[in-house]
């Protein structure tokens, strides 16, 4: 088992363009990404989950983020999980768990729509 690691694979859709920022010479990108699942309740009907991950990138895989990953575009992504503390605005110590990316690949291709807005830009 020492070959085993924090290793996340997912497939899903962003649920919004990725928001980009700057720290220093490094990018950062994040968005949440949706994944469904289906399956069957006792009623026999189909029924589709959603669960919803918190998606961090940085440096040059935040670079390529920013250019290709748009809302709603089917993607496989690679990364690890981590958690991070915070503070709110009534200093209430908040925790998140998120997926840093390293790796990702979009499954479906742009439509012509999205071509030629690409282009015009």
């Amino acid at each position: 088992m020492g070959t085993l690691r924090n290793s996340v694979h997912l497939i899903g859709r962003p649920g919004a363009d990725p928001e980009i920022k700057k720290f220093g010479e490094r990018k950062h990108a994040s968005f949440r990404l949706a994944t469904n699942e289906k399956h069957y309740n006792e009623k026999m009907e189909l029924v589709q989950e959603t669960e919803w991950h918190h998606i961090s990138a940085w440096g040059k895989t935040a670079e390529i983020v920013e250019k290709i990953v748009k809302k709603g575009r089917l993607m496989a992504l690679e990364g690890r999980l981590q958690t991070r503390q915070y503070e709110d605005k009534d200093k209430i110590k908040r925790y998140v768990t998120e997926v840093v990316m390293d790796e990702f690949m979009l499954i479906d291709r742009m439509s012509n729509d999205d071509d030629q807005k690409e282009d015009a830009e």
